[in-house]
């Protein structure tokens, strides 16, 4: 069976062996084994920390967490009852069915809609939609945010918070060469830096949001490499927080930072519209090279 109900979590398998589970809490990605070119064995490519709380009480460190309305610290008016990230990463999502089963893949739609909860801080009417595909050596995720009013327009804001499994001390992210982005671990800075190194490394505290990227980006390291196209998310974020942020949090496990890179497209610098009525889709695919 290529689909696994296990009641909290979804796990999808492909014939070739690779798998991917899925959490209705947040449509949380927490595990994603598939094997590459070079080595036909599933290994597990995302990261997701011991200490992880996946009960439901906070968002999940580590996976795929998904991020909507707003990124970071709400700015928007119609954000400003939401903490930060939103509330799609903290909401339980329901099961909407099997997409698609077949020798290319199989794929999932879980939906998230206005509860009494989520219509109290954030009064907006949508309906998300998140479809999550495993193929062999690909896994794809999909947000479809729909306009349920009949007259208003609304603005967010989205992210795919990827945890990428790698060696923080050895890899490198392409091509950010000649891009602008907002540094912020630099209290200091006002305004936009330029990126001069032709491969990114996360050796220090990085928060980075590149705007207006390529939607195409390759992380390598000694014997791995996993590439991330993205649709209609403009913008990257290149995070790890290594020691000096890492050691404070209570749900990363010890030198967890040593073990990823967050790489994260979305649509974040500025708001994305979508008018009443309509559906907005983003979407990425992850591939083991």
């Amino acid at each position: 069976m290529p689909v696994q109900d296990l009641n909290d979590k979804l796990i999808l398998k492909h014939p070739k062996g690779a798998s991917a589970e899925v959490l209705l809490y947040g449509a949380t990605v927490t595990s994603w084994k598939t094997g590459g070119n070079s080595n036909p064995e599933p290994l597990e490519r995302l990261f997701l920390s011991s200490k992880a709380v996946l009960d439901g009480s906070k968002a999940v460190r580590g996976g795929i967490p998904v991020v909507f309305p707003c990124f970071g610290a709400p700015t928007h008016p119609d954000h400003k009852n939401l903490s930060q990230h939103g509330f799609a990463r903290s909401e339980l999502w329901k099961w909407d069915g099997v997409v698609m089963d077949n020798e290319a893949g199989v794929s999932v739609r879980l939906v998230l809609e206005p509860s009494q909860k989520i219509s109290a801080i954030y009064p907006k009417p949508f309906r998300l939609s998140y479809v999550v595909t495993l193929a062999e050596h690909q896994l794809s995720t999909d947000l479809h945010v729909t306009n349920t009013s009949f007259s208003e327009q609304f603005e967010f804001q989205a992210l795919f918070h990827n945890y990428i499994r790698a060696p923080s001390d050895s890899l490198f992210v392409t091509p950010l060469q000649g891009l602008q982005y907002k540094d912020k671990t630099d209290d200091s800075l006002q305004g936009l830096k330029t990126e001069g190194r032709s491969g990114v490394d996360v050796k220090k505290f990085t928060d980075s949001v590149y705007t207006n990227a390529s939607q195409s980006y390759t992380v390598t390291w000694p014997g791995g490499e996993i590439s991330i196209r993205s649709q209609n998310l403009k913008d990257v974020v290149i995070w790890n927080p290594q020691a000096e942020a890492g050691g404070k949090m209570g749900d990363m496990e010890e030198g967890g930072w040593e073990r990823f890179v967050c790489v994260e497209p979305g649509y974040v610098d500025g708001f994305e519209n979508v008018a009443a009525g309509s559906t907005w889709s983003g979407g990425q695919v992850l591939t083991i090279n």
